[in-house]
């Protein structure tokens, strides 16, 4: 190793260049002049413009589906915002619906309880009215039985106790009456 570096110094000291030239020009030129033909040929073949026109279609498909994704985020947000109405709507319906439906059980409820005191109001009438006719007719029956008990009593009575004198004088006193 140490005599390599000694050739490198002594090839430097004698004017020795480690770089290759060719046609005398330098490495680095030579890579400025490929360089500036191949700028030449992009130039030439309208790289730069079918590379900006390439960017410009792909900002431009970009930019389309940027505007497709707002108007399907603004349809979401639409749609969301229908359907939370919808559902407060429907939230609102529902209590309705159960109001409606508790007013309706409370007045059924009342109802009921009307009807049932009516109801034993009704029955109590007809067991007193049914009371009362049977007190009647029992009456009734006693009366019956104790006009026939006293009708027999009295032709018992009247057959022992009166005669054919009193029967001519009870007479007379009908026909003077007449």
């Amino acid at each position: 190793m140490a005599n390599v570096l000694t050739f490198l110094a002594g090839a430097a000291e004698a004017g020795y260049k480690a770089e290759p030239s060719a046609l005398g020009a330098d490495s680095y030129q030579w890579v400025a002049l490929a360089m500036m033909v191949l700028l030449g040929v992009f130039l030439w073949k309208k790289v730069p413009g079918l590379i900006t026109g390439g960017l410009d279609a792909k900002i431009a498909e970009i930019k389309q589906q940027l505007d497709e994704a707002k108007s399907l985020r603004a349809e979401a947000e639409k749609l969301r915002d229908e359907y939370a109405t919808k559902i407060a709507g429907a939230e609102k319906d529902a209590e309705a619906m159960v109001d409606g439906a508790q007013r309706e059980a409370d007045a059924i409820l009342a109802k009921a309880k009307t009807d049932s005191k009516d109801m034993v109001a009704r029955r109590q009438r007809m067991a007193e009215d049914k009371i009362a006719a049977a007190e009647r007719d029992a009456v009734e029956e006693v009366r019956t039985v104790a006009a026939e008990v006293a009708a027999a009593a009295s032709r018992k009575l009247i057959a022992e106790r009166h005669d054919k004198a009193a029967d001519k004088t009870l007479a007379d006193e009908v026909i003077a009456s007449l």
